[in-house]
């Protein structure tokens, strides 16, 4: 990243935001946005955060689920600051059996919701970035049809492209309602959306798509 994004980034309205309202990062702005749009988190909910570093969409899920809620965030760098009451951290690539066996153990039943910004590394290849999105898209989503309560809700970033409308699809026979949207703070030169599901009929395991 060089000094001309670096000063591009110095501009940005929803950066500046974050850092003025001590919110850990930009996208923070997204939860808040599709949050207050179609009410994924509840006062009390249990959350799963995958991919949450550096905590901006965890941060805005505590606030949501107060006291009586539980937020669980995964990611492979530490995750530090937030009350131990109700806020679990795992440290570990979410795609690993080992790690998705601790997640199910720490939430201790059944999630609300499971939300994802996740992205993978970019190779700067459309069709290659596409496809990692998808493999991402679909851990998640292994996850989430293990540990999700019936009627829970999810939240997941997806890149655009050829593999998308299949895997939605697939999640339209399993929600009752079923978006893709992009907030007003993703960047629009950005290739990534959001799929919003909500109502989980209560499905057991996601078939892969991506093999």
């Amino acid at each position: 990243m060089g000094k001309r994004w670096q000063a591009e980034r110095k501009k940005d309205h929803y950066y500046r935001s974050a850092k003025m309202e001590n919110y850990r990062s930009r996208a923070s702005y997204k939860l808040l946005q599709l949050n207050n749009r179609y009410r994924l988190i509840k006062k009390g909910d249990v959350v799963l955060d995958l991919g949450a570093a550096p905590g901006g969409w965890s941060q805005v899920a505590l606030d949501k689920v107060g006291e009586d809620g539980l937020v669980v965030a995964v990611d492979l760098q530490r995750i530090k600051g937030f009350p131990a009451e109700n806020f679990r951290s795992i440290r570990g690539d979410f795609t690993d059996p080992e790690i998705k066996d601790r997640i199910i153990h720490e939430l201790g039943g059944r999630a609300d919701v499971v939300i994802s910004d996740a992205a993978p590394s970019l190779s700067g290849i459309k069709d290659i970035d596409h496809l990692r999105s998808m493999e991402l898209v679909e851990n998640v989503l292994d996850i989430a049809y293990r540990v999700l309560d019936k009627k829970g809700n999810i939240l997941i970033k997806a890149f655009q492209g050829p593999d998308l409308p299949e895997i939605l699809s697939r999640l339209r026979r399993d929600f009752w309602k079923l978006k893709t949207t992009k907030p007003a703070s993703s960047r629009k030169a950005s290739a990534e959306m959001y799929i919003v599901g909500r109502d989980f009929k209560g499905r057991r395991k996601w078939e892969r798509i991506i093999v």
